[in-house]
């Protein structure tokens, strides 16, 4: 029974810390879209204290809200109480996957992305390299061409227009070394995160983050046995097979002995941040778990601290550029001020502030694949924010905010005036004046 696995899973303390203020609500997406209560992260939590208590039987209504929430946490820095809202929707969901009966379909997609694709950077890379045959072969303008897409959703068909040109190799591979040293002296040795999807998708934004900590001064790491670091399995109510993950990684970066392990992706960074809450009842992990959480940060972080301000090359400008903040970044690693002091230390580019730039774009994971409308009507709205910048470049730190950003630039026609570049790749494209001893690919795709 759902209401069994809810007072099981959710942490009743927590949902007794909610003081109803109401300071949450003009924070939340959901609630500015649809006006409801129920929708709002004070709403949910009121259900789910309703449910815990014996005052309500949680039915599809009740379920329905929960897998409405984008998950981006701008509830989390308005709470005066400090309610650790994303902890609770995750333990949520949970409960609600422990006992749910999904459609036999349903159940074999989440089978094979959440036990036999993720989880499995081998299979990723063997899925990369079919990508990439379709991409460079000619395939894809050929499906496009004929139309055979027609027969996937609408949001299917956006991504796969913008998806950006797959690998079948890692990082490591590329490079040939699994420690890249230090241009100069060294003043870290950094364990990097190189992600799944990222490192299969946007392999040279993982290239670029080596080549710039290089430079700053990083030796950089990239420990061997690395997984998925489990946000997507986290945020869907697979918290379990997060956990297993979590436990692999921390072995990885353990082993590896670096001083800080650097992200590139605000979804991933988040949930690596938060492992030792994660792992917090578990006595075999919960010190590793703590040294591990204690020693992620922000590849923006790292760069800031490292890099003086008058250090980066030019644009050739002028060039206007604006900034969508992940949520997870923001609102998860509260990283705000790093990105933008970067974007503005750039010499030739001028940084306009976008409006609502801190709100949800409605990527969010998948939830622009399984909650098409309502992400849709989030992304119309930000991409009239980000018109009115009159922006040459629109700058992010995450992979899905990326995509949809991409996405959200050709619904809107501004394909011809604009693109979406992630902070590292921009930071790429102005190397710092120590960057003249490069770090190269070693290998072809």
């Amino acid at each position: 029974m759902l209401k069994e696995a809810l007072i099981d899973k959710l942490d009743y303390e927590e949902l007794a810390n909610c003081m109803r203020c109401g300071f949450c609500q003009p924070a939340c997406p959901t609630f500015r879209e649809t006006g409801y209560e129920a929708a709002s992260p004070r709403g949910r939590i009121a259900l789910m204290k309703a449910v815990a208590d014996g005052v309500m039987e949680p039915d599809q209504d009740f379920v329905d809200q929960m897998n409405l929430c984008l998950g981006c946490r701008a509830c989390e820095p308005v709470c005066p109480a400090g309610v650790p809202y994303g902890q609770l929707i995750e333990q949520t969901r949970e409960a609600i996957e422990q006992v749910q009966e999904h459609p036999p379909w349903v159940k074999a997609v989440r089978k094979i992305a959440f036990t036999h694709l993720f989880p499995r950077q081998d299979r990723l890379y063997r899925l990369g390299s079919l990508l990439h045959l379709y991409q460079r072969s000619g395939l894809q303008k050929v499906v496009q061409k004929l139309g055979v897409l027609r027969v996937l959703p609408k949001q299917l068909r956006e991504m796969e227009a913008i998806m950006p040109e797959a690998t079948g190799k890692g990082v490591s591979e590329y490079l040939g070394a699994r420690v890249i040293p230090a241009v100069g002296e060294r003043k870290r040795r950094v364990g990097m995160f190189h992600g799944c999807i990222m490192d299969v998708l946007f392999n040279e934004t993982n290239l670029n983050t080596v080549r710039l900590l290089a430079e700053a001064g990083c030796e950089v790491v990239i420990a061997e046995g690395q997984v998925c670091c489990g946000a997507l399995h986290a945020h869907s109510g697979e918290r379990e097979a997060a956990k297993d993950l979590a436990r692999k990684n921390i072995a990885a970066f353990r082993e590896a002995d670096v001083d800080v392990i650097v992200s590139n992706a605000g979804g991933c960074g988040a949930l690596l941040q938060e492992y030792d809450h994660l792992l917090a009842h578990d006595p075999d992990w919960e010190e590793d778990a703590k040294w591990f959480s204690s020693r992620v940060k922000d590849i923006s972080e790292v760069l800031a601290e490292l890099v003086e301000p008058d250090s980066w090359g030019a644009l050739p400008g002028p060039v206007r550029v604006t900034y969508q903040s992940s949520c997870h970044l923001r609102n998860g690693m509260k990283v705000t001020k790093e990105p933008v002091s970067l974007l503005q230390s750039i010499p030739g580019a001028t940084y306009v502030p976008l409006r609502e730039g801190d709100r949800c774009c409605g990527s969010a994971g998948i939830y622009n694949l399984v909650q098409p409308e309502m992400a849709g009507n989030l992304l119309d709205e930000k991409m009239g924010h980000v018109a009115a910048t009159q922006a040459d470049i629109l700058v992010t730190s995450n992979p899905g905010c990326l995509l949809q950003m991409k996405a959200g630039i050709k619904r809107a026609g501004l394909e011809d005036r604009m693109e979406a570049v992630h902070l590292v790749d921009l930071l790429a494209r102005v190397r710092t004046k120590t960057g003249t001893a490069s770090v190269e690919r070693r290998g072809s795709s």
